[in-house]
C-alpha cells in the first residue's frame, strides 16, 4: 500500500490490518472519529465492555488470531446473557512498539472470521502503544427489545437455576498450560488434553439462545468468573440464594475423568473461570421448554438447582449430601 506523505504509522496501521475490516456503512470507513448506529425502531441498545491482557488473559505465545477471536467472543457472551443481539464492536488495542505484521495480519484475520460468523461488525477504536504486555479491549453493542434485557435482579424464590455447555474446562486447560505434567496424573488422554486447551484459548458465546433467553429467563449472566462467584453476584442482585447439587453440574468427559483422578479439581472447576458459559433462572414451568428449544438452537442446557430464600449466597452440595466447602467462589482481579 502506497504511503500518504501525511500519513502516521498508527493510520497506516489501521487502513492495512483494521479497515477492511469495516464493512458496516456507519463505520465510515474508519476515517473518522466516531460511527454512526440507529438501533432499529422500538429497541434498545446494549453495551457492553472487556479486555483482556497477555500474561492474565492468554498467553503471550497463543495464535494472534486465537487472541483477537477471544477478545470479541468474551464481549458478545455478555450481550448473550442479556439476551441482545449483536450489532458492531469498538477495539482498542495496546500493541508494543515492535510488533510482525505477520501477527497484525493473522490478528486481523482472526479477528474479521467472528465479526462475520456472528454478524457483528467493527464500528472502530484505537491503537496505541505500550511498553508493558499486548492489551485488547472490546467494547460490543446489541440491541433487543424495547425494556427486554435479561438483568441479574430477577430471580425469584422457587425459580430453578440452569446453566448452559459444560462447566470447568477452560480453567483445567489453564492448569494444563500452566503444570505440563498434571495430564498423565489425571488420567487425561491427547484428545482431552486438547479440548481443554481449546475451551481456554477460544470461548464459545451462547448468542444462538438470546432470544430464548428473553422469552424464558428470570435472571440471567455469563459465567466469566467462575460459576460459584458468578452465581453468587446473581443472587445478591436478586436479593435471594440459592441451593445447587454439584452432581448435576455438566461437566465433559476430560472434565470428569480429571476429577475423578484429583476430587480436589472440583474447586477448580467451580470458581476456575473463563467458562463463558450462562447462568440463568426461570420459573418450573418453564423448564422443559427451554431445554427442547435450546437444544433445537445447538445448545445444551442442565437444570442444576434452584432459587431459595436468603440473602445473596450460593451453596454447592456434594455427593455425600454435605455442602461443599470452597475458600474461594471465583476468580478476582484485585
Amino acid at each position: 500500500m502506497a504511503k500518504s506523505p501525511a500519513e502516521t504509522g498508527e493510520e497506516r496501521l489501521i487502513a492495512t490490518y483494521f479497515r477492511p475490516l469495516a464493512r458496516y456503512p456507519g463505520a465510515l470507513g474508519l476515517l473518522d472519529d466516531a460511527a454512526v448506529l440507529m438501533p432499529p425502531a422500538g429497541h434498545d441498545l446494549i453495551v457492553t465492555t472487556d479486555a483482556i491482557v497477555a500474561g492474565i488473559h492468554f498467553f503471550a505465545d497463543d495464535p494472534a488470531g486465537a487472541i483477537a477471536r477471544k477478545a470479541l467472543r468474551v464481549n458478545l457472551s455478555d450481550l448473550a446473557a442479556k439476551g441482545a443481539k449483536p450489532s458492531g464492536f469498538l477495539l482498542t488495542l495496546a500493541l508494543p512498539e515492535r510488533v510482525a505484521p505477520s501477527w497484525l495480519k493473522a490478528f486481523a484475520k482472526g479477528l474479521d472470521a467472528d465479526a462475520q460468523a456472528y454478524d457483528c461488525p467493527l464500528l472502530g477504536g484505537d491503537t496505541v502503544k505500550t511498553r508493558g504486555p499486548v492489551l485488547v479491549s472490546i467494547t460490543a453493542l446489541g440491541t433487543l427489545p424495547q425494556g427486554s434485557m435479561i438483568k441479574r435482579s430477577g430471580a425469584k424464590v422457587g425459580d430453578r437455576v440452569l446453566v448452559t455447555g459444560t462447566i470447568g474446562d477452560a480453567a483445567l486447560g489453564l492448569r494444563l498450560r500452566r503444570e505440563s505434567r498434571a495430564a498423565r496424573h489425571r488420567k487425561l488422554d491427547a484428545k482431552m488434553q486438547r479440548h481443554l486447551a481449546d475451551r481456554y484459548l477460544l470461548p464459545q458465546p451462547r448468542n444462538a439462545i438470546a432470544e430464548l433467553l428473553r422469552k424464558y429467563a428470570s435472571a440471567a449472566m455469563d459465567v466469566s468468573d467462575g460459576l460459584g462467584g458468578d452465581l453468587n453476584k446473581l443472587c445478591r442482585a436478586s436479593g435471594v440464594s440459592a441451593e445447587i447439587d454439584a452432581t448435576r453440574i455438566p461437566l465433559s468427559q476430560a472434565a470428569r475423568t480429571a476429577l475423578k483422578a484429583e476430587p480436589a479439581l472440583i474447586k477448580t472447576i467451580l470458581a476456575g473461570g473463563d467458562d463463558y458459559e450462562i447462568v440463568c433462572t426461570m420459573t418450573a414451568t418453564d423448564v422443559a421448554a427451554f431445554h427442547t428449544a435450546s437444544a433445537a438452537a445447538g445448545v445444551t442446557v442442565t437444570e442444576i438447582g434452584s432459587v431459595t430464600a436468603g440473602k445473596g449466597r450460593a451453596r454447592f452440595w456434594g455427593g455425600n449430601g454435605r455442602p461443599l466447602s470452597l475458600k474461594s467462589l471465583s476468580y478476582s482481579h484485585f
